[in-house]
């Protein structure tokens, strides 16, 4: 399809951006992604699932679905839950052909993305400076290398501490109470084949008492694990630990988790990788803005939330594609975000929420109690199993 005049500009380059890129291509609009980081050295995470309602309906309109379903892992479905004994209080295991929310590693869905976008579409190292409203619904971008570009629509998908969000809302990410620390383990199945054995297929949490030892598979035999616990932001600098000496920070969490026992603390006294303090934050719930022309945002950028319950990529790619969507349906842009925003705030504010109670839930110290209703809950339709170790 030839492109219409439309100037886009999507800002940031990760799921949600590259699915709003993807559709709105495949609509013959033309845009534009702008990415702070060089594409090599663009970062990368964990697995991500994809639920159906999200992450799987916007892939089917990026036209990359079978693709995707090539790469999937739907054995990373299954769910742990433990406590600080290692007593296992809930098991999930997906039957053969489950597709609710397989998951998929972020580097290969960020090639797959990739790869499916004309060329040069995304300008790796331009970074937005500033953002200026010419009074008609456009905004001149300055970025870092100096040169400027004027478009109709500037699309913020550039995450937490978004660039474009300040035109919008005065609303800035607030800390949670609650910080990650993460390590893992490679070639956990070779290596450390009881640890590989505790976290199964998919994801394990082990909660007690305001603290979890939180796991999850990725490819390759990597295991991801986090630390979670109630505590200042600064708790490492007075606690007098150095951050980047992993030994320290070792021994400071194996002092924190005193009491658990052996088969779980071995997420941390084997660990083989850093440990990356990771404090969580998130935008105010709800977060809104008034619609303000030739901008909007989507993904973390619109809804940052917390991780557990949370939604986050599969959120942003939903978001991507239906304001792609939106924009191919409607001849007037302004009409286009409109109709998105009445739909993504809302949703956003829900999940959200979700995500809150979620997190309250989790690391609490009814922990973890309330964690296991909502398991049960959620796959009510399965059996329970219930064991020891």
């Amino acid at each position: 399809m030839t492109p219409t005049p439309l100037r886009v500009a999507i800002i940031g380059g990760g799921p949600g951006g590259l699915v709003c890129a993807r559709v709105l291509q495949r609509h013959g609009i033309a845009v534009t992604v702008h990415d702070r980081n060089a594409a090599a050295a663009h970062p990368q995470g964990g697995t991500l699932a994809m639920p159906e309602a999200s992450g799987q309906l916007a892939l089917r309109a990026t036209g990359l679905y079978e693709e995707f379903d090539a790469l999937a892992r739907p054995e990373g479905q299954e769910k742990r839950l433990l406590d600080h004994t290692g007593a296992l209080l809930f098991r999930h295991a997906p039957d053969p052909g489950e597709d609710a929310a397989p998951e998929i590693d972020r580097a290969e869905l960020r090639r797959l993305l990739l790869d499916s976008l004309t060329p040069d579409t995304v300008r790796w190292g331009s970074y937005l400076r500033t953002l200026h409203p010419l009074g008609d619904g456009t905004h001149k971008a300055v970025f870092d290398d100096g040169h400027t570009e004027t478009f109709d629509l500037v699309i913020g998908a550039d995450g937490a501490w978004s660039r474009v969000r300040p035109m919008l809302s005065d609303e800035l990410p607030h800390y949670s109470g609650v910080t990650f620390v993460e390590t893992g383990f490679e070639d956990a199945d070779t290596r450390h084949p009881a640890v590989a054995d505790l976290v199964g297929d998919g994801s394990m949490m082990a909660l007690s008492g305001n603290k979890g030892l939180i796991a999850r598979r990725d490819i390759r035999g990597h295991l991801r694990v986090y630390a979670a616990f109630r505590a200042s932001q600064d708790w490492a600098a007075e606690a007098g630990v150095n951050t980047g000496d992993p030994e320290e920070m070792r021994t400071a969490l194996l002092d924190r988790f005193a009491g658990w026992d052996d088969t779980v603390l071995a997420l941390l006294r084997e660990a083989d990788g850093e440990f990356v303090n990771r404090p969580l934050f998130a935008l105010p719930v709800p977060h809104t803005w008034a619609h303000t022309p030739g901008l909007t945002l989507l993904g973390d950028a619109a809804h940052l939330m917390t991780p557990f319950a949370g939604r986050g990529a599969d959120l942003a790619m939903l978001d991507g594609c239906e304001l792609a969507q939106a924009l191919s349906r409607h001849t007037d842009p302004d009409d286009a975000v409109r109709a998105y925003e009445a739909v993504m705030l809302p949703r956003s504010a829900r999940a959200a929420a979700d995500a809150a109670a979620g997190l309250d839930h989790a690391i609490s110290p009814e922990a973890p109690h309330h964690s296991l209703r909502h398991l049960r809950r959620r796959h009510r339709h399965r059996p329970r199993t219930e064991s020891g170790r």
